[in-house]
């Protein structure tokens, strides 16, 4: 009897969350981290990255909401991923992806930097990733850079490199009229006497309502949740990736928190 209770319980709340989702795709609604004076206007929005298939694996809630918003944003990935010597392949696959994503190929550039290859244990230099992204903010016209937060998500160096890159970048009084936001690790965004554990990264959109009451609560005006409004996207983007595209990977995407919302946090 309490399995069953247990099951119906899980049930309702995966069907509960996904009305939600279906609830923001028509509504549309908005939210601080794109609005100006409390009206909405197109931003110039840069992604960074470290690897091909970051974005379809952590970042589609948000750049389908930005897509879905008539923003301009385009994506700026530090490697290519080769760890495995399957760079020029994963290359390719970010380009599929971002199709998917309704992000134009042409708004998507992948680096190849002798001193910024994928690998654990291979340290990024923050003055070099800042100085990319300080290039590439000039050229796109970027007015909003989104990046990992400093546990990189995941954990993975690369991911906490490209978040120190932007931080450097910030301490530029010339950069202080471009605004920065990071993906806050759902560890890391919490509700006082609620334990966060792996338990709530892999409970798929059942999360949103905790990260919703999380920014509420607990940090109003700073973390702003973004909901999926496309989760089908994400695992079609995901599917282009199909190096990657292992069963632990399909796995992921269908029960990561990260596949049916994002918290953004303001990086001052």
């Amino acid at each position: 009897m309490e399995w069953l209770v247990i099951i119906v319980t899980v049930v309702v709340l995966w069907v509960s969350s996904f009305f939600k989702l279906l609830h923001e795709s028509l509504s549309a609604s908005q939210v601080a981290v794109l609005t100006d004076g409390g009206v909405f206007c197109k931003r110039n929005v840069l992604l960074v990255i470290a690897h091909p298939d970051d974005e379809s694996m952590f970042f589609t809630p948000t750049i389908n909401y930005l897509s879905s918003r008539g923003c301009n944003l385009h994506i700026l990935c530090m490697s290519t991923g080769n760890a495995d010597g399957m760079g020029n392949v994963r290359k390719e696959e970010l380009y599929l992806a971002s199709v998917m994503l309704k992000v134009p190929q042409k708004q998507v550039k992948i680096l190849d930097h002798p001193d910024l290859q994928d690998g654990f244990g291979k340290t990024w230099n923050s003055k070099l990733l800042s100085k990319i992204i300080k290039e590439e903010i000039a050229n796109c016209d970027i007015d909003l850079v989104i990046t990992f937060d400093n546990y990189g998500v995941s954990g993975h160096c690369n991911h906490c490199d490209v978040h120190q890159g932007v931080r450097e970048l910030l301490q530029d009084t010339s950069h202080r009229a471009v605004e920065a936001w990071e993906l806050v690790s759902s560890s890391l965004v919490s509700l006082p006497l609620v334990s966060t554990n792996i338990l709530r990264k892999y409970s798929g959109p059942v999360d949103i309502w905790l990260s919703i009451l999380s920014a509420k609560f607990h940090l109003r005006g700073v973390v702003h949740c973004l909901l999926n409004e496309h989760p089908r996207r994400s695992l079609a983007a995901m599917a282009q990736h199909k190096s990657q595209w292992v069963w632990f990977r399909k796995l992921f995407v269908c029960f990561s928190s990260y596949t049916y919302v994002n918290c953004l946090k303001k990086i001052n």
